[in-house]
């Protein structure tokens, strides 16, 4: 899919589009983090895409381009004692509404997201999946998330040396299992609401 969804709405009149997407969603520990991006009308860069098709390596570059570039940018994490609370689906969108609330409403014109609707926004929201595929916007948003908890995780990692963090990024992954079975999850790092989490905690209870 190229990334041209957003001509359409230029081509409609509209001058600038507020892409949206978050990252981190499904991992078992950490922040989700949102980011809202304005690019100008004209740019174009070929390493913008969605940053799932990227490399570390050139998730960074891009992310320093975007930072350069971007007419504005806006950005926001929901803890995981707060996803516990109110799940998921409602943090990445609370995430993603602070993150536009950064951006003054005079940015632009119109919202582009990655399938998520915004019923608090106040103007037009464009849901659309595969977002980060499909629109630059969103694409830019989601280099700018995806980085932007990248260095978080990297700085947890010096806060809990147990956990390889800088490394699972806090997914499901093998080696993140075995830590969880060795250390267990630690409050405040890990999100319990989540089912991983949650069958090891059922299971150590039927150990005593």
């Amino acid at each position: 899919m190229a990334l041209d969804f957003d001509l359409e709405y230029y081509q409609k009149g509209f001058k600038n589009i507020v892409g949206l997407d978050e990252a981190g969603r499904g991992c078992l520990l950490g922040p989700v983090v949102a980011s809202a991006v304005v690019l100008p009308r004209d740019f174009y860069h070929p390493l913008i895409n969605d940053s799932k098709k990227l490399t570390e390596k050139q998730r960074e570059e891009a992310y320093l381009i975007i930072k350069e570039h971007a007419l504005a940018i806006g950005v926001a994490q929901i803890e995981p004692e707060e996803i516990d609370k109110i799940n998921i689906l409602e943090a990445s969108r609370k995430a993603m509404t602070l993150a536009l609330e950064q951006i003054p409403l005079d940015k632009y014109d119109i919202i582009i997201t990655d399938y998520m609707k915004l019923p608090k926004a106040k103007k037009e929201v464009i849901d659309i999946p595969h977002g980060d595929a499909r629109s630059l916007s969103v694409a830019a948003a989601s280099i700018i998330a995806k980085v932007t908890r990248d260095h978080i995780c990297n700085a947890l990692e010096k806060e809990y040396p147990n956990f390889k963090i800088s490394t699972h990024k806090g997914y499901g992954t093998k080696l993140h299992l075995e830590e969880l079975e060795k250390y267990g999850p630690i409050k405040g790092l890990h999100r319990f609401s989540y089912k991983p989490i949650q069958a090891l905690l059922i299971e150590k209870v039927k150990l005593f």
